[in-house]
């Protein structure tokens, strides 16, 4: 009698914990108060937007109509969210230029914007991020091996995405200290 009674707890549990938000369909007028508040959290790009309202089972005509309308109130707004992305992710996750533009290109940003994204980084701050970390990651590294450290310290900094030749030059100036 006990077996069956923990059974039934565990199989009710799974049950409501698997069923998705009851609610699937969704007016216009609830999709745009929840993606305002979705948006207001922090910025986001056109193509997040849109996966979210594809996930909320929105058609494409209501789909556009709710861009419309938050593009025209400001809380859809590109340019902002690429000057945005770049900049904290520079300095919060350190990150180069190149990992920057792949990224925002990933988000589908055009090239206009990425460009207007990176000029908000200015180049002291880029260098003053950049030397510090380099310095850094070759000081930690516990590599016996010249060639594996020098290996292991590129290819990290080339994740980054900080410029090739910023790199090596880096390299060659912390092997000759």
């Amino acid at each position: 009698m006990k077996l069956t009674i923990i059974s039934l707890q565990i199989f009710l549990y799974f049950v409501y914990k698997s069923t998705p938000n009851m609610k699937e369909v969704f007016s216009i007028k609830e999709a745009i108060h929840k993606i305002e508040h979705y948006c207001a959290y922090q910025e986001r790009c056109h193509e997040e937007v849109v996966q979210k309202l594809r996930s909320m089972k929105m058609d494409a005509d209501e789909i556009d109509i709710i861009l419309v309308k938050l593009i025209s109130d400001n809380f859809l707004n590109e340019e902002r969210f690429a000057c945005s992305f770049a900049r904290g992710k520079h300095r919060m996750k350190q990150w180069g230029k190149i990992r920057i533009v792949n990224e925002l290109k990933l988000k589908k940003i055009n090239q206009r914007l990425i460009t207007t994204a990176l000029k908000e980084i200015t180049a002291e701050e880029y260098l003053a991020t950049f030397h510090p970390l380099a310095e850094r990651i070759w000081e930690s590294s516990r590599e016996s091996n010249a060639l594996k450290k020098r290996k292991k310290f590129c290819d990290y900094l080339l994740r980054k995405g900080f410029e090739s030749n910023l790199v090596y030059e880096k390299v060659k100036e912390l092997e000759t200290v």
